[in-house]
């Protein structure tokens, strides 16, 4: 993962909701618990809205590039629809995945041989020089000349489209939308199912990520069936080796959107729900010590990172949590992000939170 200043750190911590999508032909239904994802094939050409912006296909794309972002839902979205023959280039990484395979999947990937800048990207003349037909960010932000390599006006001139992930179109534009903004503080699993169907839809591939879709929906119903009287225990999600996302310099605490839905799902409370990514870039140590926690995810993201020290550590310093009496964590890395796993998360959380009496 790059490193990135705090502030723009921080604020790709908060990523949000679904994006709604138009254009010619039958998209593919989004999902929800009592129906299943459907698909249809696409037919091109093909347009929908992106954040507002109108992007059209002749044809599938054959020449994308990722741009980084701070993000792998992207590129573990194209491993998961068996898409990786598409990419020219992409600038994510990830050390370690919750899915065997994932994460050297994802460093399969080429790279083009490109050089990257300070915040771990390629540059504009790389990019142009790539000859992509696609160019996708993870946020807006990555489309402004200002805080990522390229603009959209740059690629739209040269008949590049250029798409920003569905569920982070407020991300990095203070021009959004309402709706967009709205979604943005409301992020969910859904989120990572729209990634998927519209990326299903662009490439021809939505039956594969309907049934992709369908196939979590069930693991997800399984995992989360409800244990009547039993209260919600308390989950702190936390990455220590992110600390740079905290003034404070303790580790990263997520919260919103995502993250709060997961634990949600699985049965649990995340005492910091609801916090703004500014919001949890201030959390300082009283308020750690003083909140309840019975079980704290211990994230990872390079594979050197031990987590039974990083616990042991957490527990010593906050010695009051429940947590820290029983010595309850649990590890994991990207599945609790926007992405294709998800429903690992929920599953491994619901699993640990049956042990909490």
């Amino acid at each position: 993962m790059r490193t990135l200043s705090r502030r723009a750190a921080a604020a790709i911590l908060c990523v949000a909701a679904v994006a709604a999508l138009a254009g010619c032909g039958r998209p593919v239904e989004p999902s929800r618990p009592d129906r299943p994802a459907t698909a249809a094939p696409t037919g091109y050409p093909l347009t929908l809205d992106n954040c507002g912006h109108r992007l059209s296909f002749a044809r599938p794309p054959q020449r994308v590039v990722l741009l980084n972002g701070a993000s792998v839902a992207e590129a573990e979205s194209f491993v998961t629809l068996g898409l990786t023959d598409r990419i020219v280039a992409s600038s994510q990484h990830y050390g370690v995945s919750d899915q065997p395979g994932m994460a050297e999947a994802v460093d399969a990937i080429p790279s083009a041989g490109l050089r990257r800048d300070d915040n771990g990207e390629f540059t504009r003349e790389q990019i142009l020089a790539l000859r992509p037909d696609l160019v996708i960010s993870t946020w807006a932000g990555g489309f402004d000349d200002r805080t990522g390599p390229i603009g959209r006006e740059a690629l739209a001139a040269v008949g590049i489209p250029a798409f920003v992930t569905p569920s982070n179109c407020a991300l990095g534009d203070p021009n959004a939308s309402e709706a967009d903004r709205a979604a943005l503080t409301t992020q969910s699993v859904a989120a990572s199912d729209d990634l998927l169907l519209t990326l299903g839809r662009i490439f021809d591939v939505q039956q594969r990520a309907a049934d992709y879709v369908n196939a979590q929906h069930a693991r997800i119903a399984v995992a989360t069936q409800p244990v009547p009287g039993r209260p919600r225990p308390n989950v702190l999600l936390v990455y220590p080796g992110m600390s740079a996302m905290n003034t404070h310099g303790l580790p990263a605490v997520f919260g919103g959107g995502i993250y709060d839905d997961i634990i949600t799902r699985a049965g649990g409370r995340n005492p910091f729900a609801g916090r703004s990514s500014e919001e949890l870039a201030q959390i300082n140590a009283e308020a750690l010590a003083t909140a309840p926690v019975d079980l704290v995810i211990i994230g990872r993201y390079r594979p050197d990172e031990d987590a039974d020290a990083m616990a042991a550590a957490l527990f010593t310093r906050f010695p009051a949590w429940s947590a820290a009496r029983t010595h309850r964590y649990l590890t994991l890395s990207d599945s609790p992000y926007l992405g294709p796993l998800n429903a690992l998360a929920i599953e491994k959380l619901a699993d640990a939170l049956t042990t909490i009496h």
